[in-house]
């Protein structure tokens, strides 16, 4: 089923569509596939349980504004990192006793927009077979600092966790292990949920118009070549509330957004032999380097009400990294939708960059980590536990 194009981007629709052949062309002959996208029609359970955990994830080339806001499509590709920094559990039962569909998250019970969302990512799920049986959700983002601060990509973790969790508890241990369903309809909550749900370094297709089971991720780190990569986690607070939904919505506005748009193809290829090879200073440098273009774009997509998304920290972080860079420790700092930071570095490097975030006195928290892997399933016992999920 092909997606919206908007009027205003029809006649880059196109390119963008040629630019994402090339990118699939790119990926083959690097020996990566992806599975077929499954028949579910008849396939769904009335009852049924399952639990998964899923990871944040960092962009290295980033994504704001959505060509089709139902199936969540972005106007252009682009890649990210998960990051073991935190995850997302998330318990889903089905239950054709129940009268809607509920959900807690962190504790409470989901409300408004937020219900709204996770409603929509069900009824996706169901309407592949048919199937009208309600879900009851529990879902907990966690992190390993004292806080998750804004832009640490928890709802991409949230995404996924959700998508695997449902499609196993409707559709059974065969349907979850098809990555590409998976990851589709991770897109569906948060669009960066289908990087999450693929893990690692991978790659998000998308372009106006792309059919619904066209835009998926891939991974492209399947033989261990980022395993030396470290991802140190500043989190911050975002002082004016930033909502992730209101830049998607400024940053089409922008006159600096068909240009990122356009570069897209080469600097996709570009990222994708690097991950290839485990160049990560290259991820690097385009992840630091298409945070200020992220930025821009978004704070250049209103000419009334500017959507600055840094706190002051950043700033200094930003600096900072140019410093280090200049004395010999390879370093690379990405913001997403918010001020949080996420420092790229080699292992060896890893107690020098800490040491000098901490040198700066900004009174920020480090949390040390590691590229993480795909969503996946867990024992629901253990979840149920951890959720504090009596029944």
């Amino acid at each position: 089923m092909a997606t919206a194009i908007p009027k205003l981007f029809a006649d880059i629709a196109a390119s963008m569509a040629a630019a994402d052949a090339d990118l699939r062309t790119a990926l083959r002959e690097y020996g990566l596939t992806w599975s077929d996208y499954p028949d579910l029609r008849g396939a769904a359970h009335e009852h049924g349980v399952a639990a998964a955990l899923a990871y944040p994830m960092q962009g290295v080339l980033k994504y704001h504004g959505l060509s089709d806001w139902d199936y969540r499509i972005a106007f252009l590709p682009s890649m990210s990192l998960c990051n073991d920094a935190g995850y997302t559990l998330t318990l889903v039962e089905f239950d054709p006793d129940l009268p809607a569909d509920c959900a807690t998250i962190n504790g409470q019970p989901a409300h408004g927009r937020e219900l709204e969302r996770v409603r929509q990512s069900l009824d996706a799920i169901r309407a592949a077979s048919g199937a009208t049986v309600r879900a009851r959700v529990t879902s907990r983002n966690v992190t390993r600092g004292t806080r998750m601060g804004k832009g640490l990509g928890s709802s991409a973790a949230a995404s996924a966790a959700l998508a695997l969790a449902a499609i196993a508890a409707l559709y059974g241990a065969e349907a979850a292990a098809n990555s590409r369903l998976v990851s589709c309809m991770a897109r569906l909550l948060a669009g960066s949920g289908c990087r999450s749900a693929a893990g690692g370094c991978s790659i998000w297709f998308s372009y106006p118009g792309i059919a619904h089971e066209e835009s998926f991720a891939v991974r492209l780190d399947d033989a261990g070549q980022l395993d030396d990569v470290r991802l140190i986690t500043v989190p911050i607070d975002s002082r004016i509330g930033l909502k992730t939904e209101q830049a998607h919505l400024d940053a089409p506005g922008s006159a600096l957004f068909r240009c990122w748009m356009a570069s897209r193809r080469d600097e996709a290829l570009a990222c994708i032999a690097a991950a290839r090879v485990g160049d990560w200073r290259i991820l690097g440098q385009w992840a630091e380097l298409d945070s200020m273009r992220l930025h821009g774009v978004t704070m250049s997509g209103s000419l009334d009400n500017k959507l600055i998304g840094w706190e002051p920290e950043n700033i200094a972080l930003f600096r900072m990294c140019n410093d280090l860079r200049s004395a010999g420790v390879p370093v690379y700092c990405s913001t997403d939708t918010g001020p949080t930071a996420v420092f790229i570095t080699h292992r060896d490097y890893e107690d020098a960059v800490v040491a000098a975030i901490e040198a700066l006195e900004l009174n920020l928290e480090t949390i040390r980590g590691r590229i993480a892997g795909p969503a996946r399933l867990v024992d629901v016992g253990w979840a149920k536990a951890e959720l504090n999920v009596e029944r």
